[in-house]
């Protein structure tokens, strides 16, 4: 046999087997992009546009360490799926107990009620520029049709069915890519801001990137990626895909993030240094509002288009992992290929949540902000407790066996939970003493 056709039949029989990687890899794929996406929430998307708006580029640069984070504390918990083809819930109750186990359930049920309140919230902050196109979409319409859109989508179908409509909504946040293309930012100067890392030392600043690094990673998506992996049925051999999935997922949902951040910063904060009256930014709502004179109606509502998406998707992911959790831990049936008469407890918690955050989101002068900020202050009390377990657990041989954490990943998992944990410390006093 001749090089060529020695080479030829080395391609031909190589080529099935890529083949075979790509369609195994598309079989994987979804928990990791999925919860990665979710995360980038109202609360994350009023956080990025906030930075963008008061800091201009120069919180560009932390989105690098941040993605870290997210790949790792994503990873592990893919990982234990995949290798004890339990939830998260479940080995904490089998390991720790009961007593922590209700505890935590207490606190992520409570913070996840909350949570959702302010995914309808998001809703409903997008309304107004919706009304400018087609007048009747009111929050008291576009909230309740969200509410049933979100419990009819996830509760009739089977999880390959629901996971395929997560991944359409994954894509509509390529709307603020488009924003920010629309505004035309300056890429030299923001590239050296995303790639240099620099520290303004001042009480502002600092709040602003603690919210940054806190909005990345939240309790819930380690529940959630975790119980997606043990329902889709990845197993260890093959986690590498699995792997690529949970990578991929955080590199995605963090350039987002930077076409955010750029396209409040390219607008809203030029606007406002030279502003004899500068914009009040409350929320992603007013950012969306904002737009429209400074880049224009479509890139106004692009934005809105993608706060509304964002919202929905959250407000469908966040319930369901609140309902794996507390299912998992006191042990009813659970999982969306259940039908709601084999899994009464997982559906009809995933609606009671549902129905109370959006209502809540309805009722003329409720204190809505009162709620999402002692979410937020649960959830960022539990988030170090969740990652303290994680690194333990992960870390059993008896449990994970050869797929225990190395040195290496387990110096990047200490770190991020040392900083997480030292930056919510500091945030809640910062909030609770302002002055101190």
């Amino acid at each position: 046999m001749s090089v060529r056709s020695a080479l030829a039949h080395d391609v031909a029989v190589r080529r099935p087997s890529l083949w075979r990687s790509i369609l195994m890899f598309l079989s994987i794929m979804g928990p990791g992009i999925i919860t990665a996406n979710a995360d980038n929430d109202v609360g994350g998307i009023t956080t990025y546009s906030l930075a963008g708006a008061q800091f201009g580029y120069s919180l560009l640069w932390l989105l690098v360490p941040v993605t870290v984070a997210l790949v790792v504390t994503q990873e592990m918990c893919a990982r234990m799926g995949a290798v004890t083809t339990k939830g998260l819930a479940d080995l904490i109750r089998e390991n720790f107990g009961a007593r922590l186990t209700v505890i935590v359930l207490i606190v992520f049920v409570l913070g996840d009620l909350g949570n959702t309140a302010a995914e309808f919230a998001g809703v409903a902050s997008a309304a107004p520029i919706l009304q400018t196109y087609v007048p009747i979409l009111s929050k008291y319409l576009i909230v309740p049709l969200a509410a049933a859109f979100v419990f009819t989508t996830v509760t009739t179908g089977t999880y390959r069915v629901v996971e395929k409509i997560f991944f359409a909504f994954c894509a509509v946040y390529l709307s603020y890519v488009v924003s920010g293309l629309l505004v035309h930012p300056p890429w030299k100067e923001v590239l050296l801001q995303t790639v240099w890392p620099h520290f303004t030392p001042t009480k502002a600043y600092i709040l602003m990137a603690i919210g940054v690094i806190g909005t990345t990673i939240s309790p819930w998506m380690q529940f959630y990626i975790q119980s997606a992996i043990v329902e889709k049925g990845v197993r260890i051999q093959e986690y590498g895909y699995s792997r690529i999935d949970v990578v991929s997922g955080a590199i995605f949902t963090d350039i987002i993030a930077f076409f955010i951040i750029v396209a409040s910063a390219a607008t809203i904060y030029v606007h406002n240094l030279h502003a004899a009256h500068p914009l009040v930014i409350t929320d992603a709502g007013s950012v969306a509002a904002a737009l429209a004179p400074l880049a224009g109606k479509y890139a106004s509502l692009l934005f809105a288009i993608g706060l509304l998406n964002a919202a929905i998707f959250t407000a469908s992911i966040l319930p369901l992992s609140t309902a794996y959790y507390v299912c998992e831990a006191l042990g009813f049936e659970r999982g969306v290929e259940n039908k709601f008469r084999d899994a009464p407890v997982f559906y009809g918690l995933y609606l009671a949540l549902i129905v109370l955050g959006a209502g809540f989101v309805l009722i003329p002068g409720a204190p809505l902000l009162g709620v999402i900020f002692y979410s937020q202050v649960l959830n960022g009390a539990l988030l170090p407790v969740i990652l303290i377990l994680m690194l333990l657990l992960i870390n059993r041989r008896d449990i994970m066996g050869e797929y225990t954490n190395s040195f290496a990943f387990n110096l990047i998992a200490w770190a991020t939970v040392i900083i997480v944990g030292a930056l919510t410390i500091i945030s809640t006093a910062q909030t609770f003493l302002p002055n101190s």
